[in-house]
């Protein structure tokens, strides 16, 4: 039995988490707290070798064991149409994957009240959107949604972590050309935004983007892609920040819809919040370390106590990051924590946690299970580190149904709004969707 203490931070919407553990018994918490043995150290090390070095190398360890380990980019697969166009884990999936996401659709009612309403019409006829986005059940019924009302697409992911293999196949079974599968490298990542993005005879018009890093690559490498683009639809806070980073500098040539501060089709509680609550609900004491004063007194408002990170850091037992920023837990931080803190990041940007700082000689990887990663300091410390530091909630778990479904839709109508909008409604900016059209739907 033990109670649980959760310090959070939250830099506007932004945030940390931390559990303590206190035990009921001296006992239970010293054999939890003990650090292994020199001698244990010497013969775990060697046991711990190989896994270290496929920490460092790739992410290739976080596909399914049942897979075999070829790279998707080194077989040949087709599907029952005959058509290449795609490289996902195993085309032989796609019934499973179908499974996934009829199942999917039951519970995202405004995405299909949207598609049966639409089709008819075809309101993206024409319509050639590249996307980048998490790959899963509920993304698949926001793409064939995308067809269903005329457009056509070309997928890849925006997470090498997050992408539901079968669902993947799924789709390229139905002739959508995808691009990823769960566990890619660095390497692939890019590989598979490159290879959605050039395709001999298509040329996007409109793009879809999850933390900006399908964007920054067309600006990067295709900057002449945006001559027919028409607009950019991003989510993620982190691709909303480069957005408007592009805007302020004057670089953004075409016209953007922030969806992430838009008004959807109901109200919600910020991620925090929700993180906060659930622990709290679970029995752990919250805490928030927050910079800005109006969300600070928010937390008060909640219940929470509101501290300062440095204060705790040493007694915390679990660390969870949901920011946009670049180290908000620093290596200073990570070397005060305890031995057994689990450290992690609810984020969309990978680098919250500055897990790069951790790939260092003195420190030994060691991977435990598809997703978690001991880091253990010279002296027999260990911190867990889940997922590598990317976003946890889509990397390990999944977010429920109902919710993506409201992302979803409010992606759908700023594609359709953007790409039937008229000449000079939307000059080369970021905008948030009109509220009529997000309001609208909340009675549909």
């Amino acid at each position: 039995m033990f109670k649980c203490l959760t310090l959070q931070y939250n830099c506007a919407k932004h945030i940390f988490s931390l559990l303590q553990i206190q035990f009921v018994n001296a006992e239970d918490k010293q054999e939890f707290s003990k650090f292994p043995t020199k001698a244990g150290r010497r013969s775990l090390s060697r046991s711990i070798s190989q896994s270290s070095t496929d920490s460092y190398s790739s992410a290739a360890s976080y596909t399914d064991s049942s897979d075999d380990e070829t790279t998707p980019r080194e077989k040949t697969q087709t599907n029952s149409r005959g058509s290449n166009d795609f490289c996902v884990k195993n085309i032989k999936q796609a019934e499973f994957g179908r499974r996934e996401i009829e199942i999917a659709e039951q519970d995202m009612s405004a995405l299909i009240s949207l598609r049966k309403r639409a089709q008819g019409e075809k309101p993206l006829a024409g319509a050639k959107i590249v996307g980048c986005t998490h790959i899963t059940a509920q993304t698949a019924v926001l793409i064939e949604t995308l067809v269903a009302l005329g457009a056509q697409c070309r997928w890849t992911a925006c997470n090498i972590y997050s992408t539901q293999n079968e669902v993947a196949a799924a789709l390229a079974e139905t002739g959508v050309p995808v691009f990823a599968w769960k566990g890619e490298s660095e390497d692939d990542f890019w590989w598979c935004i490159d290879r959605c993005v050039t395709s001999d005879g298509w040329q996007a018009n409109m793009i879809l983007d999850d933390g900006g890093d399908l964007t920054h690559w067309v600006y990067k490498k295709y900057p002449s892609t945006f001559k027919k683009v028409r607009g950019i639809v991003e989510e993620s806070v982190t691709g909303v920040h480069r957005l408007y980073q592009l805007s302020k500098a004057g670089k953004l040539c075409v016209p953007a819809m922030n969806v992430n501060d838009s008004c959807s089709f109901c109200g919600g509680l910020w991620l925090w919040r929700g993180c906060c609550t659930a622990l709290k609900a679970l029995g752990a004491i919250v805490c928030i370390t927050e910079i800005d004063p109006i969300c600070a007194l928010q937390a008060c408002m909640d219940g929470f106590r509101v501290v300062k990170l440095s204060e705790v850091i040493r007694q915390m037992d679990v660390v969870i990051t949901c920011t946009g920023n670049k180290n908000v837990v620093s290596r200073e931080q990570l070397d005060r924590m305890k031995n057994g803190c689990i450290v992690c990041n609810m984020g969309h940007s990978n680098t919250e946690i500055d897990v790069a700082s951790l790939r260092s000689p003195e420190l030994t990887w060691e991977r435990v299970r598809s997703q978690v990663d001991h880091i253990i300091w010279p002296d027999g410390k260990r911190v867990v580190l889940l997922a590598e530091g990317r976003l946890l909630n889509l990397s390990c778990s999944t977010v429920p149904t109902f919710v993506l479904s409201i992302t979803a839709t409010t992606q759908a109508l700023a594609l359709i709004e953007l790409f039937n909008a008229p000449e000079g409604r939307y000059k080369q900016d970021v905008y948030l969707l009109p509220k009529k059209m997000g309001k609208n739907r909340v009675y549909e």
